[in-house]
């Protein structure tokens, strides 16, 4: 068997601000009925945390809960056991119509880390990413420069995002021309 790397295996770009390939990440797609008590308790049995509300992440110390859709979450989890954590849904929610997938190998991560994150950010998505609009537990799925990308705040300056694995090469070439030297505008 062949030992799973991630896309860049952990590339880093240090510019106006620090883009980093985050490597190997749990990600389990959840679809359901959002509201369903057995969803909510499935969710909480394998991330002990709650069903965040539209457009938002929860994150404890199992990993984290992301909003995507109003029938669909990501749940963030440990990149081993993401295939167990499939299998324990699928048997808590039996008998409820549900999808739960391992997403972890056709996903790539990236943390955009400094002052201008933001900036580097709004040269691409169409989202209003101002201090009051954009805060930590905040999350949003656009487009990055064409691609379809999800991301959210974890703290003031630092961000993660997802993206498919076959664009995460072009991904980190854009986010890493995003923050050249001097080409952040620091308007946030």
């Amino acid at each position: 068997m062949s030992n799973a790397i991630s896309i860049l295996n952990g590339a880093t770009f240090d510019g106006a601000v620090k883009i980093t390939e985050a490597g190997l990440r749990g990600m389990i797609t959840l679809r359901g009925d959002l509201s369903s008590v057995q969803l909510k308790s499935a969710v909480s049995a394998v991330v002990g945390l709650g069903i965040p509300t539209q457009r938002k992440i929860n994150r404890g110390p199992k990993g984290g809960v992301a909003w995507m859709s109003p029938d669909e979450l990501l749940l963030l989890v440990d990149y081993d056991n993401a295939d167990a954590i499939v299998a324990e849904i699928t048997t808590a929610m039996a008998g409820e119509h549900h999808m739960a997938v391992n997403v972890s190998d056709a996903r790539a991560v990236f943390l955009i880390e400094g002052q201008g994150a933001r900036e580097v950010l709004a040269k691409g998505a169409p989202v209003d990413l101002s201090t009051d609009a954009f805060r930590v537990g905040d999350l949003r799925r656009s487009r990055i420069g064409q691609l379809a990308a999800a991301f959210w705040m974890t703290e003031d300056d630092h961000f993660e995002l997802v993206c498919f694995r076959s664009v995460g090469a072009f991904m980190f070439d854009w986010l890493s021309n995003a923050a050249r030297e001097g080409s952040v505008p620091k308007y946030f």
